[in-house]
């Protein structure tokens, strides 16, 4: 038994063997299909693939259109069975993974320095020393302890307004400190 469901701009033809012929399909299919289509194309990538979908789904519902009870939960039988559909087409997806003897070298940036590394941080925390103790107070909860700014002016008892300026301008002293001038 084969089933072939064909949906045009302003037609539905169904083409079965082995399955009775349902009016009440093909008008369905007429007057909802471009609805039934937008829904598809809100599945998929591209529009045949959504047209695609939209075929398999409305055989389905062709093959089951005795079984459903209620005529007036169409669109939500179809609209399952494209939800449905396309997920099993996504699970049946073909992936591509090839066996090799060796791991390739990836291809990036060499790995920075640890020495470096911990030079910079150095001159960053003397930096940071040198800021004022409210300011200072600030950025370490913000930047080394990571507490967003309003867990920042909870701890200290101060306006989040008031974190965010005083955070503000100590970054711009940082940016301004000559130890860190080689890093810009």
């Amino acid at each position: 038994m084969t089933t072939a469901v064909c949906i045009g701009a302003n037609q539905a033809a169904t083409v079965a063997t082995g399955f009775p012929s349902y009016p009440s399909f093909s008008s369905y299919v007429r007057a909802r299909g471009p609805v039934l289509l937008r829904t598809a194309r809100s599945l998929t990538a591209n529009p045949c693939d959504a047209e695609d979908l939209l075929q398999t789904a409305l055989a389905k519902t062709y093959v089951a259109w005795e079984r459903i009870e209620d005529h007036r939960a169409l669109d939500g039988y179809v609209r399952r069975a494209l939800v449905n559909t396309r997920t099993s087409m996504w699970r049946k997806r073909k992936v591509d993974e090839f066996v090799c003897d060796e791991l390739p070298e990836p291809q990036g940036l060499p790995e920075p320095d640890p020495a470096e590394e911990q030079a910079l941080h150095d001159a960053m925390w003397r930096a940071v020393m040198k800021l004022p103790d409210r300011q200072r107070a600030m950025v370490v909860l913000r930047y080394y302890e990571d507490l967003s700014e309003a867990q920042t002016a909870e701890v200290l008892g101060v306006s989040i307004g008031t974190v965010k300026s005083a955070v503000s301008r100590a970054l711009g002293k940082l940016r301004e400190d000559p130890e860190l001038s080689p890093v810009r």
